[in-house]
């Protein structure tokens, strides 16, 4: 909208619609509000969504509407609580008098009045209703209390309603509810612009580019043994890992998932193998490498284990001194089994550094490999058990491409992209 100071741009706007007839032209306000840069989350009632499909508005927003206050998103945070902390403004447009009543009252039973309660956010409502319901005495009340708690109204206008009437209540112009949306967060810093903290896209989706592929994902931490109670282990969840499986098998392909140990679900799609040490990992993945077009070694593998693992547990009274020995490196030693086929796999490694990604480069190049992914473990958003990651993408003999901060399931995609097209530029077909 040319003349229109840019005020919503980046901010977070959550579009609440209720059950009215009023609610195809929440289509509209989401439209504009996306125009003037805002980022958009829908919310709606079970009522709303017999007069508009979820659909349209996920398609206009690129996020998935909230339906529900029970509803958790894919990292099992609760949805609701991640857009009520996040927002920069709540717009309840249409809002039915039943919602004015139950917002006015803290009736949590629906996902927009519980994220109203539970956000800090300023609230724009724009009712929308028969001209006798918007006059009683009941419904000017319940507006006059939410004005008390500071919620902007945007109050109906005069003119011919769904009822054959004419009288004040249909829903106001878009212009006059955005301008209002705009006055709520006019000089206020964004509230929160890490988009690792707000309501995920919906996952952006894809053909079945890897329909005929077999891959073959690591994910989890190996835990080497000490005695038959201790192991010598790390902090790794297997999330970034699953999310490789579950990118693959939303693309179409078939898809091996050797895991060790993890802290998350694990696709139901998928072959699932456990291999919970270096040794069980080595033993699966060189036995189903013959038959594997990509291999991503997502598992966070040992680097070391004791020499010697106790049959018996240790007592606390024997003391405890440990000779560690080198794990296989199984990702080298995969490099150089498939190395002289005439189509070997794409070898895709991930390498967990503190600090500094400098080594990676040479690692890379050592074990012969097509793609390393590096990640600073230490840096806030990238560590285990973390829904999000910062990378760097490394081909041997080209630049390193630094990634911005992305969801595990967007970086998981994003690698996806990359193997497909490395797979294209060989021009080799695809058979299993």
């Amino acid at each position: 909208m040319s003349g229109v100071t840019p005020v919503l741009d980046g901010r977070l706007v959550l579009l609440g619609v209720t059950g009215s007839i009023a609610a195809y032209k929440a289509a509209e306000l989401a439209r504009v509000l996306t125009a003037e840069g805002a980022e958009v989350q829908p919310l709606m009632t079970h009522s709303a969504q017999a007069f508009l499909g979820p659909l349209t508005l996920q398609t206009l927003t690129r996020r998935r509407p909230m339906v529900d206050a029970l509803e958790l998103l894919p990292d099992q945070r609760i949805a609701h609580i991640v857009a009520a902390d996040s927002a920069d403004a709540i717009l309840v447009a249409p809002a039915t008098a039943r919602w004015l009543a139950a917002m006015a009252s803290g009736l949590a039973d629906d996902v927009i009045t519980a994220t109203c309660l539970a956000s800090a956010a300023p609230v724009v409502v724009a009712p929308a209703m028969d001209g006798e319901m918007w006059g009683h005495p009941a419904t000017q009340a319940n507006v006059e209390r939410l004005r008390s708690y500071g919620y902007a109204i945007v109050e109906p206008d005069v003119g011919p309603l769904a009822s054959g009437a004419e009288g004040q209540g249909r829903l106001a112009e878009p212009s006059r509810i955005v301008a209002a949306v705009r006055a709520a967060v006019a000089g206020k810093p964004i509230r929160q612009p890490d988009p690792a903290l707000r309501p995920p896209p919906a996952e952006a989706a894809h053909e079945a580019d890897l329909k005929g592929w077999h891959v073959l994902v690591t994910a989890g931490g190996t835990a080497e043994p000490i005695d038959p109670v201790r192991y010598i282990g790390n902090r790794s969840s297997g999330r970034m890992g699953v999310a490789i499986a579950e990118a693959a098998l939303a693309r179409g392909a078939q898809v091996t998932l050797v895991h060790a140990l993890t802290s998350v679900p694990l696709p139901e799609a998928a072959e699932v193998v456990a291999a919970p040490t270096t040794a069980d990992m080595r033993r699966v993945v060189l036995e189903r490498i013959a038959t594997t077009d990509v291999l991503v070694m997502a598992a966070a593998i040992a680097d070391f284990r004791p020499r010697r693992a106790a049959e018996s547990k240790i007592a606390r009274a024997d003391g405890l001194t440990l000779e560690l020995e080198p794990t296989e490196d199984i990702l080298a030693e995969v490099a150089a089994t498939v190395r002289q086929r005439p189509r070997p796999p794409l070898l895709v490694g991930f390498a967990a550094e503190t600090g500094s990604l400098e080594r990676a480069t040479d690692k890379a190049a050592r074990k012969g490999i097509d793609l390393l992914v590096a990640n600073d473990v230490t840096e806030t958003g990238s560590g285990f058990g973390t829904t999000t990651n910062r990378v760097t993408l490394i081909a041997p003999g080209e630049p390193a491409e630094e990634w911005p901060l992305l969801s595990k399931r967007q970086v998981a995609d994003r690698l996806l992209d990359r193997i497909v097209a490395l797979r294209s530029r060989e021009g080799a077909s695809l058979t299993s």
